[in-house]
């Protein structure tokens, strides 16, 4: 499933989580303050300002910082494609793969990307506060905003969508390519053993349908997790300088840092809580696939044989389908329940964090609109498991149908489920007429 795409995964993966951690911190402890040394910004219009003198007026000032602010972002830009380059250079000579273009260099432009959708949203964050605070204002005091200021920012808000929207189409075109590409890569290593593979119960679906659905599952839970951590990096210190807009919690109190608080207790409760109610789920979905897979094979005997694919046995057949599918409805029932009770009354959660501080106006509608966005942007994705529960059951049934592959090919016993064997249909007698 890895070793057919990937150079060494275990060693790959590690490596990659490692070397991300190290990026970050020397970032944020070293080189964060090597930009004006540094920095190539200078060559492209986006090099660090002059010192202000003294005493320059609040238009300059506003001016400078806003040129500072660009340099820095464009700054640590370099600094991201520096160390993405540094990885790549390594696996490229260190353990040279097939299928290096895609698993090393299309995976690391993938996690670029997707960091810099993440860096695009603090901005739309931004620009939220100034938009709703310009309202505030016109609200407040007619004439106070003309409308050539109030278009003015939807124009901004436009420009930063745009680009998102491009950044994410393009995104999705290479990330298509990529899901396809890894599943050449494990169909072409399946294939390469078919003679030893065969023989396992359903062999031709897993190498034709369970390798696309693995890779395309994989991807987007594998983004979804790199999104969910880049965004806490992002946005979990957003979070924390807002939060000394709130001074108190209901009924709680005075709690330090108390929106970051909130989100990580209130995400550490749904996880649980749903993992508890869906803990009979990937079973029931791994079933599922050996029911439909009997059927199915049944049908495919039927269009060769005569006398196989009789309505009685397909008959006996399909009612182990729809017993099997009416557990898995049962269970989703009270699952979904759980879930969509636990994501709605997480819509209220930080707006009853901020009650006190609202009904005492400690905070204006600009303040209010960052600190509801940042609150959502953080606890979905210390929800990540919560979002992710229901595709994660799947790809759990999905890499329990291809391990028995990987342990074939090992010599190593088959899991209990692959060893349990299903009773041949016996259909009923026919009745007499």
């Amino acid at each position: 499933m890895f070793s057919s795409f990937f150079p060494r995964p275990k060693l790959f993966f590690l490596s990659a989580v490692l070397w991300s951690l190290a990026a970050i911190l020397f970032w944020y402890f070293v080189a964060r303050d090597l930009g004006p040394s540094l920095s190539l910004g200078g060559l492209l219009g986006a090099g660090y300002p002059e010192a202000l003198p003294e005493g320059s007026d609040e238009a300059v000032t506003a001016a400078f910082q806003g040129a500072q602010s660009f340099a820095a972002g464009f700054w640590l830009y370099e600094y991201m494609l520096v160390c993405g380059a540094i990885f790549v250079l390594f696996w490229r000579y260190f353990s040279p793969h097939r299928w290096f273009w895609w698993s090393v260099v299309a995976s690391s432009v993938i996690i670029f990307a997707t960091w810099f959708q993440v860096q695009v949203d603090v901005m739309i964050n931004d620009w939220f506060g100034t938009f709703y605070d310009m309202v505030q204002t016109a609200l407040g005091t007619p004439g106070a905003v003309t409308q050539a200021e109030f278009f003015g920012q939807i124009a901004t808000f436009a420009g930063i969508a745009l680009v998102a929207i491009t950044v994410a189409v393009i995104t999705r075109f290479l990330v298509s390519h990529y899901i396809f590409r890894w599943r050449t890569a494990m169909n072409d290593y399946y294939v390469s053993h078919w003679q030893r593979l065969r023989r396992i119960e359903g062999a031709s679906q897993r190498v034709q349908e369970d390798t696309m659905r693995f890779a395309s599952i994989m991807e987007g839970l594998g983004v979804s997790l790199i999104d969910s951590v880049m965004t806490l990096i992002a946005f979990l210190p957003i979070l924390w300088a807002l939060s000394v807009h709130v001074e108190e919690l209901p009924i709680i109190g005075a709690v330090p840092q108390a929106l970051v608080i909130v989100a990580i207790v209130w995400s550490v409760f749904g996880t649980g809580l749903l993992a508890l109610a869906g803990i009979r789920l990937p079973g029931l979905e791994f079933r599922n696939q050996r029911v439909e897979a009997a059927y199915r094979k049944e049908l495919v005997f039927g269009e060769d044989h005569a006398d196989r694919a009789q309505p009685p046995t397909l008959a006996v057949l399909f009612e182990d389908v729809r017993r099997n599918y009416f557990r898995i409805y049962l269970n989703y029932l009270y699952f979904n329940v759980v879930r969509y009770g636990y994501l709605q009354a997480g819509v209220l959660v930080p707006y009853i964090a901020l009650a006190p501080s609202i009904v005492a106006g400690g905070m204006t509608l600009g303040v209010m609109q960052q600190i509801i966005r940042a609150f959502g942007r953080v606890e979905s994705s210390f929800q990540y498991l919560v979002n992710s529960w229901t595709t994660i059951v799947e790809l759990i049934s999905i890499y329990k149908r291809l391990q028995a592959f990987e342990a074939t090919l090992e010599n190593a016993p088959l899991s209990e489920i692959e060893q349990e064997v299903m009773p041949p249909p016996t259909p009923e007698p026919a009745t007499p007429v």
